[in-house]
């Protein structure tokens, strides 16, 4: 049986996210500023990345980062894989997580949340099983319990156990041990992704959900 957490927790993590978003924002300006003109620079524009992502029960919104790659196309026209258009930039970039700064706009609108399951590709709404799909319950966050287990180093099955897990287990306690672990994540750049891969590999969905506790 899934619990529902009190309004009190709701209303105490928004004012948290407020606070911290807008207090990030100001604090950072000058280091988002700083990337902004390298990523203009480097990689050209868009300087700012917009993804259409499914966020609080499947409602689109756009997901913000700095870009980290290149146009480049083939002879074709038809765009290169991810690992040819990732600069040595753009690896900083996601190693140090800057490239997700811009989304404490996207906290501070309301359109995430500091901590919560990582807001993912809208076309992979059809692939989920209705367990996993239960991750949109709750609004999407920067960080989850997902990326301080594993990040994209763990296979999808247990990613998405590992979103349900906190949606069922979700409180101002272990949102704060996220944070804390996240910190520490990003300071040693555990988990960006598996090896060969630029990033997470394309989600065609599990034929059985895993479950968060299985070691």
């Amino acid at each position: 049986m899934h619990t529902k957490p009190k309004p009190i927790y709701s209303f105490t993590k928004r004012m948290i996210d407020v606070c911290i978003a807008a207090s990030a924002l100001i604090v950072l300006s000058p280091v988002m500023a700083v990337v902004a003109v390298l990523v203009r620079r480097k990689l050209g524009s868009p300087v700012i990345f917009r993804h259409p992502r499914p966020g609080f029960q499947e409602k689109t919104f756009h997901c913000l980062k700095f870009r980290t790659m290149t146009n480049e196309r083939d002879n074709n026209g038809q765009v290169l894989k991810e690992e040819l258009r990732l600069t040595e930039f753009g690896k900083l970039l996601r190693r140090t997580s800057l490239d997700e700064l811009p989304q404490l706009w996207s906290v501070l609108i309301g359109d995430m949340s500091l901590v919560g399951p990582r807001p993912l590709e809208v076309r992979y709404l059809p692939r989920y099983s209705a367990e996993q799909n239960r991750r949109h319950t709750v609004p999407p966050g920067i960080t989850g319990w997902a990326q301080v287990n594993g990040r994209n180093e763990i296979e999808w099955s247990r990613k998405l156990a590992l979103d349900v897990w906190y949606v069922d287990n979700r409180s101002l306690t272990l949102d704060l041990r996220i944070l804390a672990l996240t910190f520490w994540k990003v300071a040693t750049a555990a988990g960006i992704a598996k090896a060969g891969h630029a990033s997470m590999e394309e989600f065609f969905g599990t034929a059985e959900p895993v479950s968060a506790n299985r070691k």
